[in-house]
Parts: C-alpha cells; structure tokens; sequence
C-alpha cells in the first residue's frame, strides 16, 4: 500500500489552493473556486446525512462533464460512500442495469436523460435527484419524504454545522481504509456487456500519486477536460490529478468534434492534452495529409537540409492548433495508427503513448515524450506497477501482458467468476493484451489475445496491424479485419466525404477497393493477405472511447 492517503491529498489541495479556480463550465463560463468547490462538497455531504447515506452505499451519476457532475463525484468519494460513474453514452436500458446491478441507493443526472428512464424499474435506488439543479426528480416512498426534507433544510443544516462559515479548516475528510472500494466503474469494452471494476481508494491514489510526481499537472497549470469523465482515462487525469495538483479545470461537456476541440483549445491553452487516437487521426487525414502529399511538398521533404525546415513549419502549426502552450500531448484508450505516430515523430511533435486499462484505473505505463519510443507504450510507471509477459523470450516473441500493483483492481462486483479470470492468486492481472517487454520495462503492444487470429500455417495474424494500414488509404474511413471461413475479409465503411471532394461514386467504389486491396496485400505477409473487401453503408457501432465493438461483428 502507498503512504499516501488520498482523501488527505484532496483536503491538502483545497486548502493550499484555496482562493485559485478550480473549475470553470467552459460553455457557460462560469467558475468555481477550491474554496467554492469545497464548500459544495461540504454542502453536499450535509445532503447526504439528511437522506441516510451511508458509508460504503453506492451513488450513481450519468452525465456530461459539468461542475456538478465533479462534485457529486468528490462528494461521494470524501463521504466515503462508493461512486458509480456511468457514461453518458450507455443507452437507457444498460444504465438501469448498471444502477441496479451496483445496488446504488442514489441517482444523479440531467433532465433530459431522467426521460428515458423507468423508475419503477429502479426499486433499490431510494432518490434521484437533477444535475442540472438540484431538483428532487423522483424519491422512493420506503424513503419516508427524507429527501423532500433534507433539499428544504439543507441551507439551515449546513449554516447550523459551519456557523463561522466554511474555512479552509473545515476541510476534513472521513479516514477511509486504502482498500476500501471507492468507485466501481462499467468498462466499455469491445468484447460484451460491461463489468463493475471496482477501483480502491489505492487504486486511484496510485494514479494521483504517479500524477503528481511526474508533474503532469501543478499549481495554477491548465486543463482541458473533453475526454468523457466516466471514463477512468480522462477521470483519472483530467479531473482527479488535475484536481489533487491545483490546476484549473475547464470542463468541455459538447460533442468534441475536431473544430469545436481547436477552438476551445486555441482558448483554454492548457498545459497538458489528453488525447485518443481518433482525434488525432483525423487530424493528420484531414489536415495534414493533404497537405503532405502534395508532389511539391514530397520533393521538397526529399532534400535533406530543406525538410527540417518543413517539419518544423508543420510541427509549430500544429502545435499552435492544440493551443500552443502544452508540453505534451498524452495518447490513449486504444493503439495510435502507426503511420500517424511515425509522422508526428518524424517532425518532433511533443506527443507520447501511454497504456492503461480500466482495471488499473487506468495507468500502467507511460514515458516522458521526450524519451517515447515509437511502436511502443511507455515504460512501467516505476515504484507502482509491475509487468511481465507470458513468453518464452518476453523481449522478442510476443506474449499475455500481465500487471501487478497499486493500480491493480480488487475485482469485479458481484461478480467472482469474471474476477478469477482475469486475477490469479498471485495477485497477476492477466490484461489480455498481447505484446513485448524490453529490458527497460518499455511496453510494446501487437494487440488483444482475443482478437488474435491463428493462420492455417500457425502464424499469428493482428487485425489492428492490418487495419492500421488499410484505415490509410484512399476513400476508407475505418475498417474491421474478420475470418471468415478460412480466409481474411476486411469490413470497410468508406470515406464519404473525401469521395464527394474528388467525384467519386458509388459505382466506382468496387473497383477502387479491389486496387486497395492488392496494394495493402502488398504490404502483408503471405499468411495474412485479405480476400476480400465488404463495403458497409453505415459507421461501425463503437464504445464511448470510440472503439469498435469488435464482437459485433465476428460472423
């Protein structure tokens, strides 16, 4: 276990950080200080007592990222109640079977999510209450009215409790046992329906306190959070380090499409840039190569002397479109396309992958961008995890990846099975990510053990790698590589709208893909080549990390 506390950690920020931002709603502009975030949290936890909250009971929240979406969070974890954050992107139907299967007592959300929403359905959660304001939407009659009561005496209980005001003195939280469970999240994932990962108090101060020493985040720094906080990759290190260090959290809570994202970066400029792949991705194919491919612009990245000229013009537009102050931008949730990754490298620009997982909360390595090595994913964060690889020659022949540690999980709720497949007795969490571990504990990762496809020559084939390469060529916007029968077939659903810029039909799609089919089987070994290309006419259904859901579309 660490030395450090986290609950101690937060108290100790708000303190320090007393008079400085904390968060600001970057829609409508408004800001709270540490002090005003505190004393919301303070506030709340009077709520709490009023309704019967107890410790250890399970408090839900769905939502976009908002202030009152991070308060109920830090409300929940420094009461010592369990937070259950669900992403706003799970349909209805899932979400009630997550707030029911975690047996939370209590609901937090926005109106016009609460509409799609069955009530009755919900028999153990005993109030639910609006994100939006406050308002008491719906409260169990085995309730006794105590959440009517409690919202019309809050005011006067919280006055009555802190009748001096709310100091920095005030600031106190419940000690808490470091293996208690603090948050139990629903993964994404791309392979069935979703498990409660519970997440300890250690679990999350792991991360805090990996954050903190690498000085991702520091006093007065900014933050963009526009990744989704339900996740445990932005919760993680765009609120929770964020939050712990004194930085000022802009909370971005609109769909991050690439304009809307510069934009708000061109005006937060933080100081550090959580990415996943995708963003990125479409940034280098809808930007940059254009641009880069131009016959003129290859000649000239061709001379030797001239093209550092080049890099460095491209290198500074870019960096000056993710706001123009950050030292790094940080990539995860899923693996960077490898032409991207070579071309940001090629031109210096200031990015890293780390890799993680929900089961981690989610860190498990990471490496300063400048000492990133390209294909990989960062080194083991030293001191908190430990790795090693299920291989003969672990540092050649690619095998399980499995973790050890401080950011290590205690399991999955209510769900023994799940937990001791994944968790041996020696405390291993066997990730199912397949990869190479260098003698430096640098991470190289070929892909998912599940996806992993076994040619009739016993070769091991990685979709990922191959529709990494196809995902780059012309008219296709994401692709799935599938076995069928014996052979290979690439899923493809095309790039409309680069086929309307240059006149191409529908009609002219077939034979277009039939080329880029041969020239990626160019690229291919022998054991891998794709049969064949079967168009989609719709986008592939995807997790809120912007995953596909692989299962779905196995025959």
């Amino acid at each position: 276990m660490l030395r450090e506390n986290l609950l101690d950690i937060y108290a100790a920020s708000f303190r320090d950080n007393w008079n400085l931002p904390a968060l600001t709603d970057y829609t409508t502009g408004d800001t709270m200080t540490y002090a005003d975030f505190a004393r919301r949290i303070a506030r709340t936890h009077v709520f709490f007592e009023e309704c019967g909250v107890k410790r250890g009971d399970k408090i839900a929240v769905i939502g976009k990222n908002t202030m009152s979406w991070v308060t109920i969070y830090f409300a929940a974890i420094t009461y010592g109640a369990v937070i259950v954050p669900i992403l706003a992107d799970f349909n209805p139907q899932d979400a009630q079977h997550i707030i029911h299967h975690s047996d939370s007592v209590m609901l937090f959300l926005q109106k016009s999510t609460w509409e799609n929403f069955d009530h009755e359905a919900m028999d153990n959660v005993r109030v639910i209450m609006s994100l939006d304001d406050a308002e008491l939407l719906a409260e169990h009659p085995a309730n006794s009215g105590r959440a009517e009561k409690a919202l019309a005496n809050v005011s006067k209980k919280f006055r009555k409790k802190y009748p001096s005001g709310f100091t920095p003195a005030d600031v106190e939280y419940p000690r808490v046992r470091p293996d208690d469970v603090a948050e139990i999240n629903y993964t994404s994932g791309t392979t069935g329906f979703s498990k409660g990962v519970m997440l300890t108090y250690n679990n999350l101060c792991g991360n805090v306190v990996f954050g903190l020493r690498s000085k991702l985040h520091y006093r007065g720094s900014r933050a963009l959070a526009f990744l989704p906080l339900a996740h445990a990759y932005g919760c993680a290190f765009d609120m929770l380090v964020p939050l712990a260090a004194g930085t000022h959290v802009t909370l971005f809570s609109k769909l991050p499409t690439p304009k809307l994202l510069l934009k708000a970066l061109s005006e937060v400029k933080p100081n550090l840039v959580l990415v996943v792949p995708l963003i990125l991705e479409k940034i280098y194919r809808k930007q940059l190569l254009p641009v880069i491919s131009k016959p003129s612009m290859r000649r000239l990245m061709r001379i030797p002397l001239l093209n550092k000229g080049v890099y460095a013009r491209i290198r500074q537009k870019l960096v000056e479109a993710f706001g123009g102050e950050f030292y790094e931008v940080i990539v995860g949730g899923a693996p960077l396309n490898p032409e991207v990754e070579a071309f940001l490298y090629k031109i210096r620009f200031p990015f890293t992958v780390g890799y993680g997982m929900t089961e981690c909360g989610p860190l498990i390595s990471y490496t300063d961008w400048k000492e990133f090595i390209p294909t990989s994913s960062g080194r083991v964060l030293k001191g908190i995890m430990h790795v090693k690889v299920l291989s003969p020659d672990q540092q050649r022949i690619p095998g399980e990846i499995c973790v050890k540690g401080e950011n290590v999980m205690k399991g999955y709720y209510k769900n023994r099975k799940a937990t001791e497949a994944v968790l041996d007795k020696d405390g291993w969490l066997h990730t199912g990510d397949m990869g190479t571990l260098d003698f430096d504990d640098t991470i190289f990762i070929k892909g998912r053990s599940k996806t992993m496809i076994l040619s009739a020559s016993g070769q091991n084939i990685y979709p990922e790698e191959i529709e990494a390469k196809l995902n780059n060529m012309p008219y296709v916007a994401e692709s799935l590589v599938v076995e069928r029968g014996k052979g290979l077939v690439a899923l493809v659903y095309p790039d409309y709208e680069s086929m309307d810029a240059a006149g191409v039909t529908n009609e002219m799609l077939p034979a277009i893909m039939e080329e880029t089919r041969t020239k990626l089987n160019s690229l291919l070994g022998a054991y891998e080549k794709i049969d064949a290309i079967q168009l989609r006419p719709t986008e592939f259904e995807k997790t809120p990390k912007k995953s596909i859901k692989r299962y779905l579309y196995k025959d």
